[in-house]
């Protein structure tokens, strides 16, 4: 806010954007006003937008789902660009805006963008246990509800909602609903594995430019995270696909019909749901300058995260759901392609060790806390 005229906080729904940008608006020493371009009021309030910004210069102005007048964006850059003054909007959004039809105006050099993730393992409150987070997932709503009934019918209700109604209509564009339900479906009894939209495509009886469009827009909801391969310059036969992540538990729960703790305890989906909420708390935490990818080659050596400064891995990390974990060779021959000095098995609780081999055996939450912030 001190260093741009705009700022653009990026999300899932029902995340808390909104809630925030008030909050911050608060704290500007000056007026704000709050748009909600959902409601047809405040619509009607933009149909001249460039007067009714320029009237209300001196205010902080939070605009709610911009993505939903694209037009605007091309009036936001006028009025920027006559006003260069810092912290004048806070922009709410949905969809990213690469894959907003009709948003063909930059504002670069005039916005910064931010996510807003669903809550985090670091931000949880001192009631709330990471078995209840990793089962109830990161949105505030569910996290934070008495019973895990109600959590699992707040989320019943926002799959609806995005299958139904909200993926169309953040993007602008025509989706079929049986689809985006079908898709959902078999992503999450794939999650964690390679991408292959050809092998959905088959499945669905659809083509898959058709299967890989809609994948664009669940992530564009940032709904589903693409976790690409690492390459590096070496003669072995690597994998190239993604793998792909419901980037939610709460909502990887619902999909695969996990209602509570003793349930997923029981289900096929516990070790892939672990490693996602693993990768989705790591992805999350990592310092800015650190990419995250995961290593695989056709010989069978493997690792679920390498997290990389520059083209240089720096660390390793398999992640295993039992607490007295093997290390396959598998691991071993990843650790000695990428010449990683710092490497990991994370599982749920352990008191950290190293093995012979120097590889640190800890907990998520010594990882989380005692290393991520050190790479």
């Amino acid at each position: 806010m001190k260093q741009f005229p705009a700022v653009a906080i990026l999300g899932a729904r029902q995340v808390g954007k909104t809630t925030l940008a008030k909050q911050i608006a608060e704290t500007q020493g000056k007026p704000s006003l709050y748009l909600d371009l959902e409601n047809p009021l405040d619509v009607r309030r933009l149909a001249d937008p460039y007067s009714f910004l320029t009237d209300n210069k001196d205010k902080c102005i939070i605009i709610d789902e911009v993505q939903t007048i694209p037009s605007l964006f091309s009036v936001l850059r006028s009025v920027i660009d006559e006003d260069r003054r810092n912290g004048r909007f806070i922009l709410l959004g949905s969809a990213s805006p690469q894959l907003v039809r009709g948003v063909s105006e930059s504002l670069a050099g005039r916005v910064a963008y931010r996510e807003l993730s669903p809550v985090n393992y670091m931000e949880l409150p001192e009631n709330i246990t990471r078995d209840k987070h990793w089962l109830r997932g990161g949105f505030p709503l569910p996290l934070l509800t008495r019973t895990d009934k109600a959590a699992s019918e707040w989320m019943g209700s926002f799959v609806r909602s995005y299958v139904e109604r909200d993926l169309s209509f953040l993007f602008g564009v025509e989706l079929t609903s049986n689809i985006i339900r079908r898709i959902l479906s078999m992503l999450a009894h794939l999650n964690g594995n390679m991408w292959n939209a050809e092998l959905i495509a088959r499945s669905l009886g659809i083509t898959a430019p058709t299967v890989n469009r809609y994948i664009d827009f669940l992530e564009g909801a940032f709904l589903l995270h693409r976790l690409p391969a690492f390459y590096i310059n070496t003669k072995k036969r690597l994998v190239k696909s993604p793998k792909v992540y419901i980037r939610d538990s709460g909502l990887l729960h619902q999909l695969s019909d996990v209602h509570g703790m003793f349930a997923l305890k029981g289900h096929p989906v516990i070790g892939s749901s672990w490693e996602g909420y693993v990768v989705e708390q790591v992805k999350q935490l990592k310092p800015a300058g650190i990419d995250l990818y995961y290593y695989r080659t056709q010989a069978g050596a493997e690792c679920d995260i390498v997290l990389v400064k520059g083209i240089q891995p720096v660390a390793c990390a398999e992640i295993k759901l039992n607490n007295a974990p093997a290390i396959s060779k598998g691991n071993y021959q990843s650790i000695e392609d990428l010449k990683t000095k710092k490497n990991f098995v994370v599982v749920p609780d352990v008191e950290e060790y190293k093995t012979r081999e120097g590889i640190v055996i800890c907990s998520m939450d010594t990882f989380l806390r005692k290393y991520i912030p050190k790479l």
